[in-house]
């Protein structure tokens, strides 16, 4: 068994911790502008000075309001400019930071309170809010409720009159008082299958994270770059990258409106991108769909190619003339306006949280835009591996962050072990014990490690599929390839104990519009009325059959079926990640899936639905 380790280039001290960076930073560079915040829909500059003076001013409210150190502190809330004051600020009071997707049930809100024992909480709206109050029966170690904005006054303010009579030297005494090793935050899983479990990471841990970024990333992750958070801040990439982006002097920007991220983009112009597959995916299908739209489908298709045969011709040996010629064409007529969609400044690209698969890493390189994927749980702090300049391989997640070690199982799993990894659930010794091995972290995670230590991840050990014949399945590769057709949304490969490999696949809502003007199709018709249009089951059937290129015949999709309706946040067979959660999936369409294995029916050879 081969193990591959890489030293830490840095040293994490006993009382190092990653909050003191936020009044380092005030002493030694108060004038420089380490965030924007939307004022009135203008980026308004935030100094060094003015962000400690805030955390500084909502510690000592915390404080006032009776957080003891090791106490947790719960935060409901979407991607805004308050969430990082209020994380730091908890930190600063030595406490711990419990974060909770904003668009959580009231159940999985109260479990997260419950569970962690949190005794105060920051609710965004008041809606937010109702819902923690309406359980507060249910919660009696949770003291305080906070609203960020709504009817009340606003959380901060409050928490900063309540702090001005508190002698400052006690925030000085909290601060001295943090070790390396005390934990930082409570991050609960997002719950795909059976209940959440609290990962506990210490400042050790995101030390070693931010760490570890900044060495694998020294000019991404440096003054004077500009990077707009707009993954959900509860998520451990998020989180991480901005503590790391903070650090390091990044000027940062928030949003939580993932609607309008492409003139937001255009606007706060970040020179560097973080994101998770789907939004990639969603800019590199609306750009074909539009070019579609406009008549221009052939000349996007040929910019495509050429991007993803430039990018593969980088890895041996560099392109050819005719090569560099068309490269140069679609660069002037397509690559800038890809490029613009990102804000036009954007150099790199962070993707993580699930696979982007290779094509689309080809393509966006191709463009001028390198995706520098990586690999991570939230039980590693984010990434524990990840692709970097002069050390990419496109359909890798990249080498380890420094400071930590990863070997394969007799059955292909991921181990890990290292800085980033944690030291096990709150108050769960079972759950912990079932995840390590002799000090390794079992990840679930199927991988494939090359002797220049590139790891590629073959799929989830439980999202594995056997088929009746014996034949083992990693559905996401047929999934990530499906995904790249503009017209599909979401995928899922079935087929555990069936005779082969079929699909449910969703339409895209944005795409579903031009696809019907293009294709002469009722304007209001649904795509429950055009589930069996032929037109579009061609076109579906087109992604499946790229989607099999990448498999063995064995693995191949055999048949699919095109649901009535897209997979969602809010109607559950998504996470906040945009990942889908199989279990409710299967449970909510188990008679479609029973319909795709019922006596097949073959049209002409052709893939059916039935």
């Amino acid at each position: 068994m081969r193990e591959f380790s890489v030293p830490a280039s840095f040293t994490v001290d006993e009382h190092d911790n990653i909050v003191g960076v936020v009044f380092t930073h005030e002493r030694e560079d108060p004038n420089h502008v380490i965030a924007q915040r939307l004022v009135g829909g203008t980026w308004t500059d935030v100094t060094c000075a003015e962000v400690a003076a805030q955390v500084r001013a909502t510690a000592l409210g915390l404080i006032a309001e009776g957080v003891q150190p090791g106490d947790r502190v719960a935060v409901l809330s979407s991607t805004r400019y308050e969430w990082p004051i209020i994380d730091f600020a908890i930190l600063a009071a030595g406490a711990v930071t419990v974060p909770i997707y904003e668009t959580s049930s009231a159940e999985q809100i109260r479990f997260v309170l419950a569970d962690s024992g949190a005794v105060l909480a920051f609710a965004e709206t008041d809606a937010h809010a109702d819902k923690i109050e309406q359980q507060r029966a249910e919660l009696p170690e949770l003291r305080t409720v906070l609203r960020i904005e709504g009817s009340s006054e606003a959380a901060l303010d409050q928490l900063a009159a309540a702090g001005a009579a508190t002698d400052p030297s006690e925030l000085a005494t909290r601060l001295a008082g943090i070790e390396s090793a005390d934990a930082a935050t409570l991050i609960y899983t997002s719950g795909t299958t059976g209940r959440p479990k609290g990962c506990q990471l210490t400042h050790s841990n995101l030390l070693h994270e931010i760490r570890g970024a900044k060495a694998c990333f020294p000019e991404q992750l440096d003054k004077g770059e500009k990077l707009l958070v707009f993954l959900p801040l509860a998520h451990v990439l998020a989180r991480a990258i901005t503590v790391a982006a903070f650090t390091n002097k990044v000027t940062l920007g928030f949003t939580n409106d993932v609607k309008n991220l492409v003139p937001t983009l255009a606007v706060f112009k970040p020179t560097l991108v973080v994101s998770v597959p789907r939004v990639f995916e969603k800019v590199y299908n609306t750009a074909e769909q539009n070019a579609r739209n406009d008549g221009k489908g052939r000349i996007f298709e040929l910019a495509v190619n050429t991007a993803i045969d430039w990018s593969k011709a980088q890895d041996t040996g560099g392109a050819g003339l005719l090569l560099r010629l068309k490269h140069g064409l679609f660069d002037r007529l397509v690559y800038g306006k890809l490029r613009a969609a990102l804000g036009g400044n954007c150099r790199s690209a962070i993707s993580g949280g699930a696979p982007l698969g290779a094509r689309l890493g080809h393509f966006y390189r191709g463009v001028g835009l390198s995706i520098y994927e990586g690999y991570g749980l939230t039980e590693t702090s984010a990434a524990i591996t990840v692709n970097r300049v002069n050390g990419l391989k496109v359909g890798s997640v990249g080498k380890l962050v420094p400071g930590n070690a990863m070997r394969l199982g007799d059955d292909g799993e991921l181990l890990v072990k290292g800085g980033v990894v944690f030291g096990g659930y709150w108050k769960n010794e079972e759950e912990t014990k079932a995840v390590f091995t002799d000090g390794w972290f079992k990840t679930g995670d199927l991988g494939a490690i090359d002797d220049d230590g590139f790891l590629t991840i073959v799929g989830r050990k439980k999202e594995i599929i056997v088929t009746a014949g014996g034949k083992n399945v990693a559905p996401a590769i047929l999934e990530d390839r499906m995904r790249a057709h503009p017209l599909v949304s979401q995928a899922m490969c079935v087929g555990d104990a069936q005779p082969f490999i079929a699909a449910l696949v969703t339409i895209d809502p944005e795409a579903f519009p031009g696809w019907k003007e293009r294709n002469g199709k009722d304007a209001n018709a649904t795509v429950a009325d055009l589930a069996e249009d032929p037109d579009l089951v061609a076109e579906v059937e087109s992604a499946v059959a790229d989607a099999n290129q990448a498999v063995s015949k064995a693995e191949a999709i055999r048949k699919f079926r095109i649901l009535p309706v897209d997979f969602t946040e809010d109607t559950g067979e998504l996470t906040p990640t945009l990942k889908v959660k199989r279990k409710v999936v299967a449970e909510k369409f188990a008679g479609d899936i029973d319909a795709l294995y019922a006596k097949a029916v073959r049209q002409g050879g052709r893939l059916t639905r039935r």
